[in-house]
């Protein structure tokens, strides 16, 4: 299963796809979408944003997506263009019908270093780890997009293992159903 993580950004869009398999998981590829920031009006950055992340679904070919939830910001004009970045991230995904899962900044963090107040820094040395990646990324947007693929994997692995259906627990476990 492929999976791309977005970490949307108004001005600098990071993204990593892994692929998912039995017990591995490996980089596809990762990078920043950068919307110019110099006398460029935001509809024209949330163009290039939605267009270049077309490009890397088209070139990749992710199964699923997952992308960071918006923090609270007290800078409500920040806020309002996170919010415009995700929204054209979310509608390029959502054109190629790609299912979407969401996952907070603390959720992020914490399935990748067990701690949900970790640092930047921490989270893209667990990502460099996890992923065996060399180089270290020139932004924190990149880690943290591979970090929010990494927790849906996570994530999903686990919803896999502990499944609660009846009929799954008696497939599982066909000894502890008494027979009448």
């Amino acid at each position: 299963m492929r999976i791309l993580g977005i970490d949307p950004g108004s001005v600098i869009c990071g993204y990593g796809i892994i692929e998912k398999q039995v017990n591995s998981l490996s980089v596809v590829e990762y990078g920043v979408i950068k919307a110019k920031k110099a006398h460029v009006l935001i509809p024209d950055r949330l163009k290039e944003i939605f267009l270049r992340l077309t490009k890397v679904i088209e070139r990749t070919k992710p199964d699923i997506s997952a992308f960071e939830t918006t923090f609270y910001s007290r800078n409500v004009q920040s806020l309002t263009k996170l919010s415009h970045a995700r929204a054209a991230a979310m509608l390029a995904v959502s054109m190629k019908n790609i299912n979407i899962s969401e996952y907070s900044p603390r959720e992020v963090k914490k399935s990748v270093t067990g701690k949900g107040a970790a640092s930047k820094e921490q989270v893209q040395f667990m990502v460099k780890t996890i992923l065996k990646i060399n180089e270290t990324p020139e932004f924190f947007d990149v880690t943290d997009a591979l970090a929010v693929a990494l927790c849906h994997s996570l994530r999903t692995e686990h919803s896999e293992k502990s499944s609660n259906s009846w009929k799954d627990y008696i497939k599982k476990h066909p000894e502890r159903i008494a027979k009448i």
